[in-house]
């Protein structure tokens, strides 16, 4: 790794020493609505992220604390997936997030399990035809095994680790039956989840 960019990017992390400064500083940059996937050194440089990049960048700022630098796909359909930066606290986890929405963004490290903090986002988890959308989640993926590719730092696209989290298992939350007799969400939800959003972020369901 580039010693001159490693370096900036601790410097530029350290300001984030816990798990909740790390979403507050992702909460308080715009949504980045563009392909790219940023790396954590530029997201911080542009001070711009969407999802993906803000998993990527809450992974780095963990692993300075001490986390193994971890992420979860969380699978939706008919809307998109979900990338969350999860750690542990004790035998519990935890998770921090970008997201255009205003719900599916921290989790406090209190869930017993993946699937018990992936299910903690499903009833706030729905598209613009206010379908609930969350169907998977993915077992967890150890950004380090990306370390040779620079991932932290570089100034490339990191598409490559979007698409590599299709390729590894994901868990179904629900049953077909379930899925089949979900009710919509409600307007007072509905309108908080997007209250804030960047329109050209969302994903325009069929």
């Amino acid at each position: 790794m580039d010693k001159d960019r490693n370096t900036e990017l601790r410097e530029l992390l350290e300001p984030l020493g816990s798990p909740v400064k790390i979403q507050e500083f992702l909460d308080s940059v715009p949504y980045n609505t563009t392909k790219r996937t940023l790396s954590p050194l530029l997201v911080l440089k542009e001070r711009m992220a969407h999802c993906m990049d803000g998993g990527l960048l809450a992974a780095s700022a963990l692993r300075r604390l001490g986390y193994p630098p971890l992420i979860v796909d969380l699978s939706a359909e008919n809307d998109d997936d979900h990338i969350i930066a999860v750690f542990r606290e004790g035998k519990c986890w935890g998770a921090i997030a970008k997201s255009n929405t205003t719900v599916l963004r921290f989790r406090e490290p209190v869930y017993r399990s993946l699937r018990e903090l992936a299910m903690s986002y499903f009833e706030m988890y729905y598209n613009l035809n206010g379908d609930k959308s969350l169907r998977s989640y993915s077992r967890t993926i150890d950004l380090s095994r990306f370390d040779n590719m620079n991932w932290e730092t570089t100034e490339d696209d990191l598409e490559f680790i979007g698409d590599y989290t299709y390729t590894v298992r994901h868990y179904p939350l629900l049953t077909k039956k379930q899925i089949l007799s979900l009710n919509n969400v409600p307007k007072y939800l509905y309108d908080a989840g997007f209250a804030g959003a960047d329109i050209d972020g969302l994903f325009k369901p069929a």
